[in-house]
This record gives C-alpha cells, sequence and structure tokens, in this order.
C-alpha cells in the first residue's frame, strides 16, 4: 500500500487539530479547577500530569512561607509527578494558603501529602490541618509510606479559603499538592456541617480506580465487590447523565444479588453511634429487560424504611439521598436493598458515597476587618510569620499586635487593638485604618511615619486610645479628634507637629505627673484585689470549717502507709444514688456471693430493688487504694455516661465502709474470655476487633468528651469488662485523672498504673496526658492479636510489645497471630490491627494517634474482617500498605 506525502499531511493536520480541540474541551472541563504542585520554583510554568491530564502550577503565588523539597529517588516511581515535590515549613506554627474561590459555592478540596523521607531524617511528621479557623484534621505520616489524601466537600462563606498547616510537635508540616473542585450548588448539601469523605465505592470487580478525566469533578472511586454474595452487570451503552454526574465508567457496572429472592446487603462502621452522616445511592438499570422483568426494590436503612418502592431508570443516572443527617446505633450500619412482590429480577446497585458530617464552629473574623487588616499589611509591607490565616481565630493563633472580641461565638470575631509599635513603618498613617470600626486601641508609636495626623481617626467612634509619639507627623492635630471625648491621644515626640498645650514634646514633668497618676489607681486597684482576695479566702475557709464540724467527726482512720485519710480529702459532692451499708449488706445477701477479687478489694453480687443485678465492690482495709481513689471514681461516674463506661448504680459513704455498686456484667473481663478461663469457645477475632472498638469509644469519650477531659491511666484487659451481649465497657477509674487543656501539653503527677502496660514516657518524665492511655490501649491490641501474656520472662523479649516488634522484623506474621484462630480471619485486617498497635506504642507520644483515629483506624479493620470473601479479598489486600495507620477515612485512598 504507497501513503501519498498530502494524505498524510491531511491526517497530520487532522491529528493535531483533534488534539486541540481534546486539549481545549479538557481546559474547558478544568474551569474553576485549582491545582497546586507545592513543591514548583516560582518560575516554573504549569504542567499537565500525563496520569490525569489534570494541569498544575506552582503554589509560590498562594502561600507566603516555607521552602520546597523532593522525595527521595527511591519512592519517585510510586507517585504520580505532582506527589513528587513537596513544601516544607521549618518557620512559625501556622502556615496557610489563600485561595481564591467563589462564596457559597461547595468546593472538593483534597491535599496530599507524601513524606518520601525528603529530609533524609526517616522521621515522618505529624501535624494538623486546619480549614480556615477550624481544625479539618490531624495529618500524620507514620507507617504511610504511600501518603495519604485528605478530602472533604465544604461550602465557601466568603470569596477568599484559608488551608493552614499548624505545627503540633518536634517535625515540620509538609504538603505536596492541593487541589479543590467547585461542585453543582444543588450537590452535596448538608443542613449544617461540611463533608468528610468517609469511602466512594462502585461495585465492580475491575480492581481499578477512577478519577479525572472520567470523573468530571475528579473524585476518586474505588471498586468494591463481593463475588461470594453478588453478581456483576455490566453495559457498554451509553448512560445518561444526573446532577451529581457520577462517570460513565461508575454507572456501567452494577452488583445484584446471586438469588433472585435474596436481599442486596452493604454494611460499615462509623466511629461512634454519635456520628452524622450523609449518604447518596446511585442507581441506573444497565440490564435490558425482558417485557415481563421488572426490576422494584425498597430501601432500608438499619432496618428503617428509605425508600417504598424504587425503580432505577433505563440507562439513566438517579441518586437517591438523605437531605437530613442519618445516624446508627453502636455505629453499625446496614443498608439493605430488598425485591417487593411485584418485582422478578433482584436490586441493583451501582455506585454508594459516604461522608460524615464534621462541623466547623469557629466563626471566621469580620470580613470588613480582614480585609482592612490586609490592605494595611500590604500597604506597610509587613511580612510577619504570624500574619497568616484568620487574624483573630483560633485564640492561639492570634496574629502579633491584635487584640480582638470574639466572646459572642454567634458572631464573627472583630478587631479591638491594633499595635504596630516599632515595626519600621513608613509614609502617611493607612485610609484602611478608619474600616477597623471596633478598634479601641491604636498603636503606632517609634515608626517613621509622615504626613498630617489623619481626620478619619476621630470617626472610629469605638477609639479610647491613640499612641502617635515617636513619629515624624507634620501639620495641625484636626480638633476633632482634640475634642473627642474619653479619647486618650499620645503625640509625644513629633517635632513637627503642631499641638495646644505641648501635647508634642516630652515634659519631664509632666511625665512625672503622668506616671502619678497612673500609678495611685493602680495600686489602689491592686490593694482592693488584696483585700477583697482575704476577704473571700477567709470566708470559704470559715465556710468549710463550719461544714465540716456540721458533719461530726470522722470515724474513718489511716490503715496503711499507702491510703490517704479522709481527712485530708473533700466529701463526695452529690448525695445522689448514695446507699447506707445496711442497704449494701441487704443487697448482696451478707456478701453471699464473690464475683472477684482485684485492687480495690473485694466484688460481690446483689441486686437492688430486687431486680437489677449489681456488683458491689466493697475497699479492702488492706487495699492499696483509699478515699481518694475511691472518691475520684464516685465522682467521675455520676458525671459521665457512655454506652462502653461502666455505669455506677450508686455509692456507700459510711464510716469504714466504702462501696461502689456499679451495673452488673455477666460476662466478666476480656482477660478470663482470651485466657479460656471462662469456658466456652475463644473468642473469634470479628469478636475481638468489635469488644476493642467499644473499649476505644469509651476511652475516646473520657478524652474528647468529659469537661474536663480524662485520662484512665489503668487500661488493660481485665478492666474491659463484658455484659451478657458481650457489648464491651470500660471499667475501674480510680486512678482516672483531668488533663491539660488550653495550650498546657501534661500534668505532672505520681506515676500510677499497671506494669506492661504503664507509658515508659510517662513513667520516665512524670507527665501524664491523653497519649499514655493511647500506649496502654496499643498493649490491650497486642493481646486480643496475639493472645499472649503482657510479660513473659520466658520469651526471648519479655515484653509483649518489643517480642511483636522483633516478630515483625523477622517478617513472621503468622507467629504473631493467636493459633486458637486457626487462620480465620482477614489478613488485610490483621495487619492494619498490628500496625495500629505498634503506632499506639511510639516511644514518643506525640507520635502516637489519637483515640479518635483509634477508633477509626479500628471500625476499617473490623468493616476488612466483615466484608471478607471474593474480590474484596484482593483489594484488601493490596490496599493494605496503601491505607495502613491512616486514622481518618473508612476507606482511604493512598496518594497516587
Amino acid at each position: 500500500m504507497e501513503y501519498h506525502p498530502q494524505a498524510i499531511r491531511l491526517c497530520a493536520l487532522i491529528f493535531i487539530t483533534f488534539n486541540a480541540i481534546l486539549h481545549l474541551v479538557e481546559a474547558e472541563d478544568q474551569k474553576g479547577f485549582i491545582s497546586l504542585d507545592c513543591g514548583s520554583l516560582p518560575n516554573e510554568p504549569p504542567y499537565n500530569d500525563p496520569s490525569t491530564g489534570l494541569t498544575y502550577s506552582t503554589d509560590d503565588d498562594f502561600v507566603q512561607s516555607g521552602k520546597t523539597g523532593r522525595i527521595q529517588k527511591e519512592f519517585e516511581s510510586i507517585f504520580s509527578k505532582p506527589s513528587l515535590k513537596l513544601r516544607y515549613f521549618p518557620d512559625g506554627v501556622r502556615n496557610c494558603y489563600t485561595l481564591n474561590v467563589t462564596q457559597d459555592t461547595n468546593y472538593l478540596i483534597k491535599a496530599v501529602f507524601v513524606y518520601g523521607n525528603y529530609d533524609g531524617l526517616n522521621n515522618p511528621p505529624s501535624f494538623d490541618l486546619y480549614l480556615g479557623p477550624n481544625l479539618w484534621v490531624t495529618v500524620d505520616m507514620n507507617g504511610r509510606t504511600n501518603g495519604t489524601i485528605q478530602e472533604i466537600i465544604h461550602k465557601t462563606l466568603s470569596n477568599s479559603l484559608q488551608v493552614c498547616l499548624v505545627k503540633t510537635g518536634t517535625s515540620l508540616p509538609m504538603i505536596n499538592t492541593l487541589e479543590l473542585r467547585p461542585l453543582k450548588n444543588n450537590t452535596y448539601n448538608t443542613q449544617s456541617g461540611s463533608l468528610k469523605y468517609f469511602f466512594r465505592y462502585y461495585f465492580s470487580g475491575s480492581g481499578q480506580n477512577i478519577r479525572y478525566p472520567h470523573d468530571v469533578y475528579d473524585r476518586k472511586w474505588y471498586p468494591f465487590f463481593d463475588a461470594k454474595e453478588w453478581t456483576e452487570l455490566t453495559t457498554n451503552l451509553n448512560i445518561n447523565s444526573s446532577g451529581y454526574s457520577p462517570p460513565q465508567v461508575v454507572m456501567a457496572s452494577a452488583s445484584t444479588p446471586i438469588s433472585t429472592f435474596a436481599t442486596w446487603n452493604f454494611s460499615w462502621l462509623l466511629p461512634s453511634s454519635t456520628t452524622q452522616f450523609y449518604m447518596y445511592m446511585h442507581f441506573a438499570e444497565i440490564q435490558t429487560l425482558r417485557s415481563l422483568d421488572t426490576r422494584e426494590f425498597k430501601v432500608t436503612l438499619n432496618g428503617k424504611l428509605a425508600y417504598e418502592r424504587y425503580s432505577p431508570k433505563t440507562l439513566a443516572t438517579e441518586t437517591i439521598f438523605y437531605s437530613m443527617p442519618q445516624q446508627c446505633e453502636d455505629g453499625t450500619c446496614l443498608l439493605e436493598l430488598t425485591k417487593t412482590p411485584k418485582s422478578t429480577l433482584p436490586p441493583l446497585m451501582n455506585a454508594l458515597e459516604v461522608f460524615t458530617v464534621i462541623d466547623f464552629p469557629q466563626m471566621e473574623t469580620n470580613l470588613d476587618d480582614v480585609v482592612a487588616i490586609k490592605s494595611i499589611q500590604n500597604t506597610y509591607g509587613l511580612s510577619k510569620i504570624s500574619w497568616q490565616g484568620d487574624p483573630c481565630v483560633p485564640k492561639q493563633f492570634l496574629w502579633d499586635g491584635l487584640n480582638c472580641n470574639n466572646l459572642d461565638i454567634s458572631m464573627p470575631p472583630v478587631v479591638t487593638s491594633l499595635n504596630l509599635s516599632s515595626s519600621n513603618l513608613t509614609g502617611i498613617i493607612a485610609h484602611d485604618i478608619q474600616n477597623l470600626t471596633h478598634l479601641q486601641e491604636l498603636d503606632l508609636s517609634n515608626n517613621n511615619l509622615t504626613g498630617e495626623v489623619p481626620e478619619f481617626l476621630a470617626g472610629i467612634k469605638s477609639l479610647l486610645v491613640i499612641n502617635l509619639s515617636g513619629n515624624n507627623l507634620n501639620g495641625s492635630v484636626p480638633q476633632t479628634l482634640l475634642q473627642k471625648k474619653g479619647l486618650k491621644l499620645i503625640l509625644e515626640g513629633n517635632t513637627n507637629l503642631i499641638c495646644p498645650d505641648g501635647l508634642c514634646v516630652n515634659k519631664a514633668g509632666n511625665g512625672g505627673a503622668k506616671k502619678t497618676n497612673v500609678v495611685i489607681p493602680v495600686v489602689a486597684s491592686v490593694a482592693f484585689v488584696v483585700v477583697l482576695g482575704s476577704a473571700l479566702a477567709f470566708f470559704f475557709v470559715f465556710k468549710k470549717r463550719k461544714t465540716s464540724n456540721s458533719q461530726g467527726p470522722s470515724s474513718y482512720t489511716q490503715v496503711s502507709e499507702a491510703r490517704t485519710t479522709r481527712s485530708s480529702e473533700s466529701a463526695i459532692m452529690t448525695k445522689n444514688r448514695r446507699f447506707t451499708y445496711s442497704e449494701v449488706v441487704t443487697m448482696t445477701n451478707n456478701f453471699e456471693r464473690v464475683l472477684g477479687k482485684g485492687g480495690f478489694g473485694m466484688v460481690y453480687h446483689g441486686t437492688v430493688n430486687n431486680t437489677e443485678q449489681v456488683a458491689v465492690k466493697m475497699l479492702s482495709h488492706s487495699s492499696s487504694q483509699g478515699y481518694k481513689e475511691f472518691k475520684a471514681e464516685v465522682e467521675l461516674l455520676l458525671r459521665v455516661h457512655h454506652k462502653n463506661l461502666v455505669d455506677l448504680v450508686g455509692y456507700c459513704d459510711e464510716g469504714e465502709n466504702l462501696a461502689l455498686i456499679y451495673e452488673y456484667m455477666a460476662n466478666g473481663d476480656l482477660r478470663e474470655h482470651m485466657s479460656g478461663k471462662r469456658g466456652g469457645s475463644i473468642l473469634n477475632w470479628e469478636t475481638r476487633l468489635k469488644i476493642v472498638v467499644e473499649s476505644a469509644q469509651g476511652l475516646e469519650y473520657l478524652h474528647n468528651g468529659c469537661k474536663p477531659p480524662m485520662v484512665h491511666r489503668d487500661v488493660k484487659t481485665t478492666n474491659i469488662l463484658l455484659n451478657e451481649h458481650f457489648q464491651a465497657k470500660l471499667a475501674d477509674f480510680g486512678l482516672s485523672r483531668s488533663f491539660p487543656i488550653e495550650g498546657e501539653t501534661h500534668v505532672s503527677t505520681v506515676v500510677a498504673g499497671t506494669p506492661g502496660y504503664l507509658d515508659p514516657e510517662y513513667y520516665r518524665t512524670n507527665w501524664l496526658n491523653e497519649k499514655s492511655d493511647v500506649y496502654s490501649f496499643g498493649i490491650v491490641l497486642l493481646e486480643i492479636i496475639t493472645n499472649q501474656p503482657v510479660i513473659n520472662q520466658s520469651r526471648e523479649k519479655p515484653h509483649i510489645a518489643e517480642w511483636v516488634g522483633l516478630m515483625l522484623t523477622k517478617g513472621d506474621i503468622q507467629n504473631i497471630m493467636d493459633p486458637k484462630l486457626y487462620g480465620d480471619y482477614d489478613s488485610g485486617s490483621v495487619w492494619r490491627a498490628v500496625e495500629l498497635a505498634m503506632s499506639c506504642l511510639n516511644p514518643s507520644s506525640a507520635r502516637r494517634p489519637t483515640m479518635s483515629q483509634v477508633v477509626i483506624e479500628l471500625n476499617e479493620c473490623l468493616s476488612y474482617e466483615n466484608a471478607r470473601g471474593g474480590t474484596s479479598q484482593n483489594m484488601n489486600s493490596e490496599s493494605s500498605i496503601e491505607v495502613s495507620m491512616n486514622f481518618d477515612f473508612g476507606a482511604t485512598p493512598d496518594a497516587r
């Protein structure tokens, strides 16, 4: 066959034209997209990512700080081009990206983090990620070889959006790419809050991840398929799109039950029963139906009807969703599609998205104030490292030189004080200062400002103090300023300024007089405070003594050196649920049935009102625990209530007779079941995971749900109790302590806990924080994985953490797992649990996950185990490295 040159040129022209049109279409598809390569140099031109066709550009115009780096070559083959470079932030605490967006628009926001040992330190960082003034998520790169993606759908409140990286420890925040994708405003709407990605599945056995250009919004879809329960349907025909526009390739496949009469079901686990979520179900009928065929089914969530009779549209996408946020009891969600009697075909499902609700309660600073302060910043060329992000909130990141009023949480914070003293300011007094309409104090002293004192300063109604001393101002001071009532005007040191009565000149006599006038009120104020404080102290001491005397002498005496006498402790504040000793004798039938013995004393079976079973724990006189621990446990349990904390029915505080009365936990403690002491079968892997998930939820509540937050200090398998339904509850709060908040990092306290479970950092420093509980929980995790004692001197490494670590270095996962499970578990679930346990045991408490992150990861382990079978097994094994140690998602995408 011969090829004519003209024909070749024509083909080439057609090809070039086609490519130009294709790129034009792609450019139009990316309208409104922001795709930042956070390691590109300022002069680098935009480029198209070969794997997606997305156009990435340098981030230099969007951030004012940070340095660039590149992941090590050994990792480069794993990732696409945008993830090879990064920006890290060695200076300042909060470093922010400022992005121009469209107000009141839903944006899909993605941040990609790949450490890749860019600094050669092999020390993956941990830091916080903020959206405006609100915490979005904690990013912990430890164990995430393949990086992680954080994704959220958020409606913008203004034309500017700030994404901030906040240093929380010794490691440096870093980021590889930052991406924003505008969505249709009639999609993904919520009653309140934003949508945090939990999972996005399309039901196919293809094994292919889908994103842009197939998805016009650059959502990433992951395949999921249960070959044991489902049949896959596919089509090559075109499917009409809907408002949510899931990709053609996603909607071209669907899962349907193997049996015509079976129910299609899919379950997942949320972080807790209080977690709110939104669910989006995408349907399309892709099977060619015969004349008598019908497909109709009802949709239920945890047994509650969502849609009574639904028939998917033929070759057309339709999305079903709740307009209100949903919750699932115990955090376990079950979605079921059940065919109706008139249907000849089983139900089908094409794709499913689930997002948890994340509330951002902190309002951004008043927009007018933000515009004004940034204009002032630009006018004077201020480059303060702290002047990033929101000027006023959160309070710990308040800009240097500002004070704000943010006491009313229903109103945006406003700037009330601006102090730019000694800031090398030049030029005139910036006109934008007049736009700070709530300003009370203005200090521009000791700069090189010139020009006249502007009259607009008198128009700021709230101004009380203006300090313009030490500048080179000239002209006359406006009469409106001089006559403004209640205004303190300081003008000294401006030699060219025309002032009445010598206000612009420093005079020793006047200065001394001023000082005297200031000092006298201050001394008087201090004296008043001292007198008032003394009076109050005297009043409370007198009142306390009177109260103590009215109660009569205590019959409780010191019984051992280790015990604390009641006389040194304040009485338990509440009188609710208090039993007399005679009532305790009656409820236990004179202490007839012993349930067990602990450090506190003997535990007896009892009944209240002859109906409710209880466990009665009596304080032994030989116990190392005393009234202090007894009081701490009572007061904690009287004010906290959670389904995974043992309920306190009541207590007895009568002379030497101290008792705690708990709800009865029929199945004893977790350690008994692990060791086989309770008889019956050994707990399977799914049950073990369920128990530790529930225990973690209880601990997470102590850390985050209590005010003030609490540290348990004695987390161990014998303090995890099981009721008749094997629901797990944390017990034994005698050692619990409140831990620091509002900027403090720890509380110094005498070390307490159980050997083997004790946090080495806490033991070494006496510094207690919530991460001490995380360490103990890591030991519990290793126990349920291995069914080994915490300390075993006959092992090569006596402590369980060291022994597991040694086994892992040998790649010996089989010898780590409890042999009594006989291999009946999902390997991906086990690996994640082991990795999670080891991260909890990090020697540095700052590098351990929070209990909220632990709960999320354990729920993912449980969902892997629940979904065991078919190609989902392959998906788990492929994803075990990619998503390992990601505490932020239900099904987390990797960063590739």
